[in-house]
């Protein structure tokens, strides 16, 4: 569903029944989608046709059928009128009587609720937070309409208001139609043109191909989405939300791990499984959004936060498979989910360091776009990262053929490749590139960086030199290092947490712009993570290590929410990251506590601190995304195919 945010769906060209024709309306085509599809964001929509009726055309049938009001007007006048007449919170569109195309091409202009104003040639529509720009709009094209005209089309008012929103400094968003089809002829000949251009392109199959994503691993593309997109059509046309997918993607995975948990050769073939036919989920909650154009905050949020809890919860259940059968893998479950979470860190940073960078001369970048220019090498690239249909097929594999411990040696090495790939490649772009940093990234990556207030008040002072990264590493290494030295109950990781949480102030006391900067976070949960990882091992005490896993996750869970807010909304307040002491707060803690408690009473505390944590930031979490989405903040999906 989520991630403008980062999502695992895909979907392959292939062709569906062919489309009917302009002479029958959408409702006539599709009973069953007109009937049951979900509109919740278009139930108070009005269309307003302008223009002398056109008889015989399907324009107002499939309006009606995607959740419109329809009324008419003959000028642009008497468009003003009604627009005054509709009510505050509904949004408006205006078309042309005149269009000819096909109806997923007014889909997708009018009824995709992340855009305020969007327009195809013929038709135009505002939400209700653009209604003031439209109504300013629909004073200036009576204007233009009465001297030389400005749209392409004579008289075409939906043309003329658009530009009009568009001179006005509106943001008027134009879909990519690719094959379809929407004009407004101004003869017949043109019309018949256009009516044979529509019976001759098979809608519904350009419908299911735009539910793809531009981009998508080898594994998704062939493997997945050649069926998985008629699950989503099934869903839509059963009412079905992307949300409700979601949910049971997370219900499925689950089961997974309850049955790997097991530790029965049986029991971990059917995680396996399950574990795939999860994946298939959620790939369709995806496309399912894109086909219906279902998008929302909260989905969003929701699609990628499951992703990270079936993962994790998945390794969990392995290790307590494992634990069944006299092997003791929890501290390679924990080092992968702490290589994933950090490569993850290591993407968010680097992407969001370079959101609005300008005046990219870097040579790495020209040569990986050489490199996409070539078909295979696009596919071994995308294959390489391990992205989550390969990552997720590995695991599946590997638990119903090998054991726990082979599963988590193969993910360890092939997510530790992965990471040196790209990793390198982005210092190799971020050392090569010419390019001037924004205020607003400096802001991201201080919000990713999770300073508390110990760190916090050392990143007052001033003057130090650019050395961030330099700093950063330096310190969780030292940390990290001497924690796995040390012998249990020492008080040498607490005296090295003490400098960790020196050089964190100091890593972050000058606004991060230099080239490195984004290395920051990553080097800072590195060393969080690991330092719980080693301690927690170091115990040697049943529990411990289950513990420090759920720790890790908690932490983990409010990073990756940190990213979702920042790409969504807002970051998380501070008053939250100094709650939970921010990362160099816990890594003290987790230090002083392993110096002064037994092991034991250790295990104790790390359950205590995951716990409170977990609590703290999903009821903050969650109280965060279901106020934003009921007060309409903006709508977020990552794009699927252009149609």
């Amino acid at each position: 569903m989520n991630a403008r945010f980062p999502s695992s769906d895909s979907l392959s060209r292939h062709a569906a029944r062919p489309h009917p024709g302009e002479g029958a309306p959408l409702s006539r085509m599709c009973p069953r989608e007109s009937r049951r599809e979900p509109r919740s964001e278009f139930v108070l929509s009005t269309a307003i046709l302008t223009g002398q009726p056109v008889p015989g055309s399907p324009l107002e049938g499939d309006l009606r059928s995607l959740g419109f009001d329809v009324r008419t007007a003959e000028d642009a006048a008497a468009v003003e009128a009604l627009v005054r007449a509709v009510p505050a919170g509904r949004r408006v569109a205006v078309v042309d009587t005149r269009f000819v195309g096909h109806a997923h091409a007014l889909r997708l202009a009018l009824t995709d609720p992340r855009f305020p104003a969007a327009a195809v040639p013929g038709a135009v529509t505002v939400k209700p937070e653009a209604r003031a720009a439209l109504t300013h709009a629909l004073r200036a094209a009576a204007v233009t309409g009465r001297g030389t005209a400005v749209a392409t089309v004579p008289d075409a008012v939906p043309d003329r208001l658009a530009q009009a929103l568009e001179a006005d400094g509106a943001a008027v968003h134009r879909p990519e139609l690719g094959t379809l089809v929407a004009t407004v002829p101004t003869d017949p000949e043109a019309r018949n043109a256009a009516r044979q251009a529509v019976a001759a392109v098979d809608e519904e199959a350009v419908r299911l191909r735009g539910a793809a994503k531009a981009r998508d691993g080898f594994f998704t593309t062939y493997c997945i989405s050649p069926y998985s997109r008629y699950l989503a059509r099934w869903c839509a046309r059963r009412g079905l939300t992307p949300n409700q997918v979601t949910t049971a993607s997370l219900l499925v995975a689950l089961a997974a791990a309850g049955c790997a948990a097991t530790g029965t050769r049986g029991g971990f073939v059917a995680a396996g499984l399950l574990l795939l036919f999860s994946f298939v989920l959620d790939c369709t909650d995806g496309q399912l959004a894109r086909y219906s154009l279902q998008y929302s905050t909260l989905g969003a949020w929701l699609d990628a936060t499951f992703d990270r809890a079936k993962e994790y919860a998945y390794y969990a259940g392995l290790a307590l498979g494992a634990a069944r059968g006299g092997d003791d893998v929890w501290a390679l479950a924990l080092g992968a989910m702490i290589l994933q979470t950090c490569r993850h860190v290591v993407d968010f940073a680097f992407n969001e360091a370079n959101h609005d960078a300008s005046a990219n001369t870097s040579p790495t970048a020209a040569l990986s776009d050489k490199l996409d220019s070539v078909g295979w090498t696009v596919w071994a690239r995308r294959m390489i990262v391990l992205p989550i249909g390969e990552r997720w097929a590995l695991i599946a594999v590997l638990t119903a053929l090998t054991t726990p411990r082979v599963t988590f040696v193969v993910l360890l090495v092939g997510c530790a490749l992965a990471a040196c790939y790209t990793t390198a490649g982005r210092v190799l772009r971020s050392l090569t590139r010419k390019a001037r940093r924004t205020d607003r990234a400096a802001t991201a990556l201080a919000d990713l960086a999770d300073t508390g207030p110990f760190a916090g008040a050392l990143a007052t002072l001033k003057g130090f030199p650019a050395l961030a990264p330099v700093l950063a590493l330096a310190g969780g290494a030292a940390v990290v290092a001497t924690a796995a030295r040390a012998s249990f109950g020492s008080p040498w990781p607490v005296i090295a947490a003490f400098g960790y949480v020196l050089t964190s102030g100091l890593a972050v006391a000058r606004p991060l712009k230099g080239p490195l900067d984004w290395l920051v976070p990553p080097f800072f949960r590195a060393a969080e993570y690991a330092t719980v990882l080693v301690l927690a091992a170091k115990a040697e005490v049943n529990g411990a290590l289950p513990a420090a896993f759920g720790l890790v996750a908690a932490v983990a869970y409010h990073h990756y929410d940190t990213v979702y807010r920042i790409r969504g909304v807002v970051a998380p307040p501070r008053w939250l990251v100094r709650v939970i002491g921010g990362h160099e707060g816990r890594t003290l803690a987790v230090t002083v506590a392993a110096a002064l408690l037994t092991t034991t009473d250790f295990t104790v505390a790390l359950t205590a601190l995951a716990v409170a944590v977990a609590l703290v930031v999903l009821v903050e979490s969650i109280r965060f995304w279901v106020t934003a989405h009921n007060r309409g903040a903006p709508a977020v999906h990552d794009e699927g195919e252009p149609a």
